[in-house]
Order: C-alpha cells, then sequence, then structure tokens
C-alpha cells in the first residue's frame, strides 16, 4: 500500500510544479492587448498564450488522475481496514 501511496505523492507534487510552472509564465504575460501588426508584442502574446493552455490542459487532467487516484486508495484503505476488522473481531 506505500508504494501506490508514494505514486499518489508524486503526483501531487507534479501537479504543484505544474502550479509553479504556470505562475511563472503567467508573470511574463501582458495584459495589454497589442494590436499593431508590426509590433513583436503580438507574437509574444499568442507564445505565452499557447504555454498557458498547454500547462491548462496538462494541470487539469493530471489533478483529475491524482483526485480520482486518491479516492480510490482511500476506498481500499477502508475496504480493507472492514474486512481486517470483520475477521478479526474488533
Amino acid at each position: 500500500m506505500n508504494f501506490f501511496f508514494a505514486i499518489w505523492i508524486l503526483m501531487a507534487v507534479g501537479v504543484a510544479g505544474l502550479i509553479v510552472y504556470r505562475r511563472h509564465i503567467a508573470s511574463q504575460e501582458d495584459d495589454v492587448l497589442h494590436l499593431g501588426a508590426s509590433s513583436g508584442a503580438v507574437a509574444q502574446q499568442s507564445t505565452v498564450a499557447q504555454k498557458l493552455d498547454q500547462v491548462d490542459k496538462w494541470g487539469k487532467t493530471l489533478t483529475i488522475i491524482a483526485v480520482a487516484y486518491g479516492f480510490v486508495l482511500v476506498a481500499i484503505y477502508f475496504y480493507r481496514f472492514w474486512v481486517s476488522s470483520s475477521t478479526t473481531g474488533i
């Protein structure tokens, strides 16, 4: 059971790492809309937006997987506890 718990911890650390990485990318984001086609700011805004979209997609996916995996681990733990207590008479 400890091995599966360690996998869940790694997933949680991965989610936290994606949060930090997203904040780092978002700090480079320019909140002003640049409409001039000759400006390099438009290309930079587009690049940052694409990076944020990718990080958000992976972050949401990993978060859903980690939460579902955590629920399964809790269910297995309580089931094993219930089986062991019913056989020992505790």
